[in-house]
């Protein structure tokens, strides 16, 4: 929907705005109180209202003042609202039978208008970007490829950095509807008529891929920064930007530094599910005597729980972690850094 002109709405779309600006917990707990046809036109109103400005926020809280608790500068909506206030209210087993009622496709994927972003050039993007806030910047940049992104990024401002990747690392289903409002400030358009169209991007090999191309410094600040509020998310990064198998990638003489340094009783585990080429790898860092003792130990070895594997295998990247850190190895030969 272009510009939203309040005072014309009917009183469904009323309710449908006053839906979407108490968010979708509360907005669910709302729609128990309704059948599902009324249901399902509510949920093909807010589909059409994929983001919602500060001013008319401001004329909703006016409207429905007795009932909303909380405030917002802006809120979004759309399909991926729609769909997830369905299923709390009516259940996920009736959400596609709802809005397929009113003649919405509750799944799809559209790449046109992503094509169209990365088309355009990295001052274009940034353009178009540097007045939003974290998630919005961070929902742009999660359709770029990684090089384009890893240009875009650092003429973010420096406060908002660390923020919009820890965005971009959780970002949910998101609606191309609101993404073509924001190409159309550029004089960009889209030939896409279909509506509610959603594309899954973002998540944490986004993040990976960007990291990489930052520089091992930013990227290690960043996560630093990240790490003291979100661990979990900063551990999934690490372990997608440099896993067990990509050992593959050093250098010899740092594998032969590595293997002085490693805990040596984790290895016959962490190799169990490891690939021929890369035994191999460990093994030609070893004298002839210790590897033929680690195959034995590995073939000595009965069923393991992956879990156990993994916490090996973390165990010894964090020793090759702390090495590259140290500066006596190195984790990133087969990349270099686009942003000093």
């Amino acid at each position: 929907m272009a510009d939203i002109d309040y005072n014309s709405l009917n009183r469904r779309q009323k309710l449908a705005l006053f839906l979407i600006s108490v968010g979708p917990e509360s907005a669910s707990q709302i729609l128990k109180q309704f059948t599902e046809e009324e249901v399902a036109k509510l949920c093909g109103e807010m589909t059409n209202f994929d983001f919602v400005p500060e001013h008319i926020l401001s004329q909703v809280f006016q409207e429905f003042s007795g009932v909303i608790a909380q405030s917002r500068t802006s809120a979004f909506g759309g399909m991926s609202f729609a769909r997830r206030v369905a299923a709390s209210a009516k259940g996920e087993s009736r959400v596609n039978a709802i809005l397929e009622g009113i003649g919405l496709e509750s799944e799809g994927r559209n790449t046109d208008v992503i094509k169209q972003i990365g088309l355009m050039d990295t001052t274009q993007i940034y353009n178009l970007i540097k007045a939003e806030g974290a998630q919005t910047i961070a929902f742009v940049l999660s359709y770029l490829e990684a090089k384009k992104c890893a240009s875009v990024f650092p003429m973010i401002a420096p406060e908002l950095q660390d923020e919009v990747l820890e965005r971009m690392g959780t970002i949910d289903p998101t609606n191309l509807d609101y993404l073509e409002q924001m190409l159309r400030l550029l004089g960009a358009h889209s030939s896409t008529k279909a509506k509610a169209k959603l594309n899954t991007s973002g998540g944490v090999p986004s993040v990976a891929s960007l990291l990489k191309l930052v520089g091992k410094e930013n990227a290690k600040t960043f996560l630093t920064k990240i790490e003291e509020r979100n661990k979990p998310f900063v551990d999934a990064v690490r372990k997608k930007m440099f896993g067990f198998e990509d050992l593959l990638k050093l250098q010899p003489k740092d594998m032969q530094r590595i293997m002085r340094d490693v805990d040596m009783a984790q290895m016959p585990l962490a190799m169990k599910s490891a690939s021929p080429m890369l035994r191999d790898k460990i093994y030609s860092a070893m004298s002839k005597r210790a590897a033929e003792g680690l195959k034995e130990e590995i073939e000595l070895l009965g069923p393991a729980k992956l879990k156990d594997i993994e916490a090996a295998q973390d165990a010894i990247i964090e020793t090759v972690r702390n090495l590259d850190e140290a500066g006596e190895v190195s984790m990133d030969n087969d990349s270099a850094s686009l942003v000093a």
